[in-house]
Formats: C-alpha cells, sequence, structure tokens
C-alpha cells in the first residue's frame, strides 16, 4: 500500500521525533508529503487546566517553536511538508487528529507512544491509544525507548 500524505501529531518528544523519522522516511521512499501538527491543548487535558491569557499565547508560541523545528527536520530530509498548529479548547488529541486526517485527507497517521503501563498509563493517559480508537484512517505507532517508564 502507498501513502502519499502522512499526518504527524509532534509535541517535541523523542518518541514524536522517532515517528516524525519514520514518516518523513517513508513519505522520501513513496514520494509522498507530511503535515505536522501540534494540538497545544493537549497539557491543558492533561492537566486539567484551560489556558488563558498570557499561558496561551505562551503555549501558542512554544507551539509555533515545536513546529518550525519540525518542518527544518521536513526540509532536511528533502520532503514535501507543512505544518498546523490546532487550538480547539477542549478537544482530545484523539479527536483534533482525526478531525485533521479527514480534512487534510491523510492516508496515515504515525504517531509515537510512551509505551506507559499501568499506574502511569492511568494517571498520564495515552495519547496515541486516542489516535488509534478514533482515527477513520490507519495508525503506525512508532514506541519510544521504555527505559524508567512505570509498569
Amino acid at each position: 500500500m502507498s501513502y502519499k500524505r502522512i499526518l504527524v501529531p509532534y509535541d517535541g518528544s523523542e518518541t514524536s521525533d522517532k515517528a516524525l523519522v519514520a514518516a518523513l522516511n517513508m513519505a522520501r521512499e513513496q514520494g509522498g508529503r507530511v503535515r505536522v501538527i501540534h494540538d497545544i491543548d493537549e497539557l491543558a487535558m492533561a492537566s486539567g487546566y484551560e489556558y488563558a491569557g498570557e499561558l496561551a499565547q505562551l503555549a501558542r508560541d512554544q507551539g509555533k517553536k515545536l513546529l518550525d523545528d519540525a518542518l527544518v527536520m521536513v526540509r532536511a530530509a528533502g520532503v514535501e511538508g507543512d505544518t498546523r498548529l490546532l487550538d480547539v479548547p477542549g478537544r482530545r488529541l484523539g479527536d483534533a487528529v482525526s478531525d485533521e486526517a479527514a480534512v487534510w485527507q491523510a492516508d496515515l497517521v504515525v504517531v509515537g507512544t510512551h509505551g506507559r503501563r499501568g499506574l502511569s498509563r492511568v494517571l498520564l493517559g495515552s495519547g496515541a491509544e486516542s489516535v488509534i480508537r478514533l482515527s477513520t484512517v490507519p495508525v503506525l505507532v512508532i514506541r519510544g525507548d521504555d527505559k524508567g517508564v512505570g509498569s
């Protein structure tokens, strides 16, 4: 199967870097393109706090910086691509990714996961699991390093 439009949720973590590299390799091999997205409300959902005022602007600025860094990786890989900052308060990551995949007509979502288990998964949730559950297109999950992860 050929994937020409690959969507990558990106948060700047080691696992999202691995997912981006995997997506770039696939896009380069198949003549595809990549869209990198960052959802600034992800931290608000994890922490239970909504961003407001200066904190909201700080979150947007940080998200733009992450996407700029990701775009440097895209360009360095010689792959066609772009970025998009998602800023819809209260929307879960899985919904944000699923909505963007539909709007952009993605063929594949590539997402990194920390591979949390047990209590750490219950407390921190699983963004990748939410993406898998709600996606209407295939999802490739790239596992991070399990060292230091609670079980």
